[in-house]
């Protein structure tokens, strides 16, 4: 009898400790599974890099710059880099320009003569929308709000790159075109001897985010 009492004492503490491990793992499963989906994403501050290349002659030949410096004036994070970019507003000062010219005597020009001729040319506003799987931006300029399609690649899940085509026609901008091509009319002027300025610039912008637990 005592044999049969030990017997069935035995198997119980056997189920009792069976039970606190398998509660223990469980517990650990979930504990890793609510690690994960809290994992969330947000923009790394001062990593951003906004490049343009715009067009002179008929050839259309290729002029590149960027602007050294955005400020994010409004910022969020999300369960998705995507996510945590939509809303996200910004600003742009016309005056971090650069266009790597090596007379020095290029970037003054567009200053004066093509940002210098628009409405509230300090600044370049933004914000950025994400609607399904699409993306774009809302850029102020010249006082007039449009929307830029923006196509984009990743590289891993917090590095993108997007690309947009901006027609500053849509922005009321075409005097300030006008306004820069006569200030470079030579620089513009291509073979068959005709000054053009594109209305076309395409736009790039890399973007960084993080994952924050």
């Amino acid at each position: 009898m005592k044999k049969i009492a030990f017997t069935f004492a035995s198997a119980l503490l056997i189920f009792f400790i069976s039970c606190k491990e398998a509660k223990k793992g469980q517990e650990s499963t979930n504990l890793e599974a609510t690690s994960e989906s809290s994992e969330m994403f947000s923009i790394v501050q001062d990593s951003t890099k906004v490049s343009f290349t715009a067009y002179k002659t008929t050839d259309k030949v290729p002029v590149g710059g960027k602007f050294e410096k955005i400020n994010f004036t409004k910022t969020s994070s999300g369960d998705t880099a995507m996510d945590a970019l939509n809303g996200t507003e910004f600003s742009i000062p016309v005056s971090s320009l650069f266009t790597n010219d090596a007379t020095g005597t290029r970037d003054p020009k567009i200053l004066e003569f093509f940002f210098g001729v628009m409405k509230n040319t300090e600044l370049i506003s933004g914000v950025f929308k994400v609607e399904n799987d699409k993306s774009s931006i809302d850029i102020t300029l010249n006082g007039e709000t449009q929307n830029i399609p923006l196509s984009y690649e990743m590289d891993g899940d917090t590095k993108i790159t997007f690309s947009g085509i901006m027609n500053l026609e849509n922005w009321n901008a075409m005097d300030a075109v006008a306004s820069i091509n006569k200030a470079c009319e030579v620089l513009h002027t291509g073979k068959d001897g005709i000054s053009k300025t594109w209305s076309e610039v395409a736009l790039q912008a890399e973007v960084l985010l993080q994952k924050n637990n």
